[in-house]
């Protein structure tokens, strides 16, 4: 995996896809740079009606275990809007460095990720578990 690898494919829904951008819209006054790191995210997401989008693709709600390729330590989460976050209970906001990082990725995707203390990371995504 080289340093400058093309960031994976991502597919979100439409119907996601306008929670997503009030989501940024509402970052814009306390992290301009996250914000701004969102609306990139969501300006390179192919968008499709909900039925036409994979099932292994990350959306709300889905459960994520992925690995940290430096580590090689496995976690599991839950993507959750930010009310929901709960760190003690693997509730990860999509608001979030990581949860920008994960959005509309699908299962065997490698991303990088910047954390808030500025520590480069490389991930794996292990698997996508999607509420039915």
């Amino acid at each position: 995996m080289s340093e400058h690898m093309p960031p994976p494919d991502i597919v979100i829904s439409e119907e996601t896809m306008p929670i997503l951008e009030k989501l940024a819209e509402g970052l814009e006054h306390r992290n301009q740079a996250l914000a701004a790191h969102f609306f990139d995210e969501l300006a390179r997401a192919k968008t499709l009606p909900v039925q036409e989008v994979p099932t292994d693709a990350i959306g709300l709600g889905s459960h994520v275990r992925f690995r940290d390729d430096t580590t090689g330590k496995d976690q599991l989460i839950t993507l959750v809007l930010p009310e929901q976050a709960d760190i003690s209970a693997a509730k990860v906001s999509v608001a979030t460095p990581i949860g920008i990082a994960l959005i509309g990725l699908r299962n065997g995707a490698h991303f990088s990720w910047e954390a808030r203390d500025g520590a480069r990371h490389k991930l794996t995504v292990l698997g996508v578990e999607n509420p039915i």
